[in-house]
Parts: structure tokens; sequence; C-alpha cells
């Protein structure tokens, strides 16, 4: 037991850059503090006095601000930062190495006994305010986006964003990818060309507007190249054929109606019916 609270202790100073001593994290760390309320009850809940362990676990909610059902099942060097809002349902089960932030919930979309919880497997990462609902497994090494609503499995060592949750990024992927490769420089040439502006966002994040996007771009790019090529097969063939330049792209015209789709959203926000704006 004494080993388990050590570990634990150990798991915070790992995870959290502003724990300065073991006094301080056992005194003032809610989330240990639940953590530790939870495995005293979860050891009256199996030696059956239920009522008993969830009275402790209701207390510990009131002191703490995190609910965990005496009955969930907790992996070692469990970790909860901030911890306000946290709720564990009865039969979700958390791996080793877990973490959460505030205002996550591992709860079920089902009012029928049995398993109605998620299975969190070891390394799992949950984002502030995300919520896993339903009787389903999130892979090892998973990663949950801040406020993304989770109603399906997800796959080990996969990112997952948005509502409802999508994944966004696997570390390995079903299928292999293709063998398309264009160099770096090329292709940074064609966004600028196509005036395409990813706001600072590298092509290793995830996010799937961007990079639907640059699909795209490499597709026309390819596509240009390839027309440029059959020009010149045509130029061979026939003298008088004269290929024509691809004229460029108003790249103003697209910033001024970037800046009026954003004025209209900003109105449609405000007013809740969208206007167009007087600038525009």
């Amino acid at each position: 037991m004494f080993k388990q609270v050590r570990e634990d202790i150990a798991s915070v100073f790992k995870r959290d850059p502003a724990a300065r001593n073991w006094f301080e994290v056992l005194t003032t760390y809610p989330g240990l503090h639940a953590l530790l309320f939870h495995r005293c009850n979860h050891w009256l809940w199996n030696k059956g006095a239920k009522w008993l362990a969830r009275w402790f676990s209701t207390f510990a909610r009131w002191f703490t601000g995190i609910e965990i059902h005496p009955g969930a099942k907790i992996g070692r060097r469990f970790f909860i930062d901030h911890g306000m809002g946290v709720v564990i349902g009865e039969t979700a089960e958390i791996g080793n190495d877990v973490t959460l932030y505030h205002g996550v919930t591992l709860g079920g979309t089902s009012w029928n006994k049995g398993k109605r919880h998620p299975t969190l497997e070891d390394g799992v990462i949950v984002g502030a305010g995300a919520k896993i609902l339903g009787p389903f497994t999130v892979g090892a090494g998973a990663k949950i986006g801040s406020n993304a609503v989770v109603n399906k499995e997800v796959p080990a060592g996969a990112t997952v964003v948005g509502i409802p949750g999508r994944i966004v990024l696997r570390s390995q992927p079903d299928e292999p990818e293709e063998d398309l490769q264009i160099d770096p420089e090329l292709r940074a040439a064609a966004q600028k060309r196509y005036g395409f502006d990813a706001y600072g966002i590298s092509e290793e994040m995830p996010d799937p507007v961007a990079k639907s996007i640059r699909g795209l771009l490499d597709h026309l790019y390819l596509m240009d190249g390839r027309m440029d090529k059959m020009c010149q097969a045509l130029q061979r063939l026939d003298k008088n054929f004269k290929a024509v330049e691809m004229p460029d792209l108003p790249i103003d015209d697209l910033a001024d109606l970037e800046e009026a789709v954003e004025d209209c959203q900003l109105d449609d926000l405000e007013t809740g019916k969208a206007k167009p704006s007087s600038e525009s």
C-alpha cells in the first residue's frame, strides 16, 4: 500500500513541473487526494462494504471536486491534473500511466447493468473537458483532445479531436502511405502560388482541414507538371501549337474574400444571422 502511494506521488513529479516537494504534493494536490480516497474505497467495495465505500466517495467528491465511483478499476501511476469536474463511472477501467485533466468524463450511454463505461489502456492522455462515453476501449498511448466527445473505439497511438471525436493522427496507419513524395520546397512554392497559408500549422500537427488542403495542392502541383509535359510534347509534334501560360491567382482578392467570410461569421455569432460586411 505505502509503496503504491510513493509511486503515485512520484508520478506527479514526472508529469507536473510545478510540483516542488513531496510534502506539497501530498497536502495540496486534489488529484492525488481523490486517488488515495479511491484506493481505500475500492478496497471496501470489493470487501462488500458498498454503502460505506459510496459514502466515502461522496465525501471525497465534496473534498476534491472529483467523482470516482468505488467500483472503477484504476491502475498504477494514475495522475489527475487540476481535477475539478472529473467523473469516472462504476465500470470504467484505467490502465497504468494514464493522465486525465480537469473536466474529463468517463461515462456511459446506457442504463442497462453491466459494462457501461470505457476502458483506457496504458499511457492514455485525456485533455481538459473531454467526454468518453460508452463501453469501448481507448488503445494504449492514445491522446484525446480537449473538449472532444468520443463514443467509439480508439486504436492504440491515435489522436482524437472534435465533436464527435474523429481520428486525425495515427502512429501506425491501417494502410501504407502512397509512394507520393514531393520536395518540401516545391510544395511550399505551390502553396504560395495558390495562396494557401496554414496559419502556423506544421505538417506534423494533426489538423484535418490543413491536411486536406495540402493534399489538394499536391494534386494540383502534379497535374500542372503533367500538363506542362503534354504541352511540350505537342509542341514537338506541331510547331504551330502554342501553350498558353496559366494566369496567376489574384491572391489579394482571396485575402479580401477571407476577411469578408470572417466578418460574416462574427455577425452570425452576434446576431444569429449572417450578414455581409460593409467593407466587402
